[in-house]
């Protein structure tokens, strides 16, 4: 079975349907994971979403933070953006089938050697950490999803300590597995920087380009269109700017391929 790994979508539905047709995906011998956003900023949310969850086992979909913006306006904790294109999707029939599978995606998903995460991880955490924080997430959502979205938003705390409990430490692990980009080398984390890592002195780079406990696993990541494609040593990232009119890119993670992208109409226009 061939895993091919897809870059954001945000609701760009005709992209997602061109890009499986030029992987001449077949449910009898492929499976897809997708790096999350599925949904927002794109015009076809709706049918994203429902594309994706029909593929059924055949696909793997880790939250994104766009994913969770929707959760959280189902559930009251926030208020709809100018930027969002998700009026759709909350009015749709099916709604509630649709809330429900995307309330129980993961936050990061492990097999093999392979690490999928939406954003990043803080060079601190080793592969079983991350899923295991991400499995805190998870239960929480389970549990009480209004609550935890209510908290969920903001910046702190700013830096990775084992001792971080209750709320701090769910709304970090959610701040880094789905809106990371850069850190330090000792896990403190700028949720601000939106387009090219700063350059030297500044103790922020891209979090992968630190030393991590992560290694030997290949993480496999998305959020970041302003870095476009990413192949180093270790990780893949897949976030080809397919709504800001870039592309929307498959990676294949068990052969040694070239990606394969499609060229994407340009629904928004960037915000740094």
């Amino acid at each position: 079975m061939t895993r091919h790994a897809i870059g954001d979508l945000q609701g760009c539905y005709e992209e997602l349907r061109a890009l499986l047709a030029l992987l001449k995906f077949s449910p009898d011998r492929d499976r897809l994971w997708f790096v999350g956003d599925l949904v927002n900023r794109g015009p076809a949310s709706l049918e994203t979403l429902r594309l994706v969850r029909a593929l059924g086992d055949n696909a793997v979909a880790v939250l994104g933070n766009h994913d969770l913006h929707l959760l959280a306006l189902v559930y009251g904790a926030r208020r709809k953006r100018g930027s969002d294109t998700l009026d759709e999707l909350l009015g749709a029939r099916d709604r509630d089938a649709l809330i429900e599978w995307l309330l129980t995606r993961p936050l990061a998903h492990a097999e093999d050697r392979d690490l999928m995460v939406h954003a990043g991880v803080v060079p601190q955490w080793t592969v079983a950490q991350t899923l295991a924080l991400a499995g805190e997430v998870a239960q929480a959502l389970q549990r009480d999803p209004r609550a935890l979205f209510e908290h969920m938003y903001g910046d702190q705390p700013d830096r990775w300590s084992p001792q971080l409990s209750g709320m701090e430490r769910l709304r970090f692990t959610i701040n880094v597995l789905t809106r990371l980009r850069v850190c330090t080398a000792e896990g403190r984390i700028d949720l601000a920087l939106k387009g090219e890592p700063p350059p030297p002195p500044s103790p922020l780079r891209p979090w992968f380009r630190h030393p991590r406990a992560s290694a030997p696993a290949r993480i496999v990541f998305g959020h970041w269109s302003a870095l476009g494609m990413v192949l180093e040593p270790g990780v893949v990232g897949l976030d080809t700017g397919c709504v800001w009119g870039g592309a929307l890119t498959a990676f294949d993670l068990d052969a040694p391929r070239p990606p394969v992208s499609v060229p994407c109409r340009g629904y928004q226009q960037p915000d740094g």
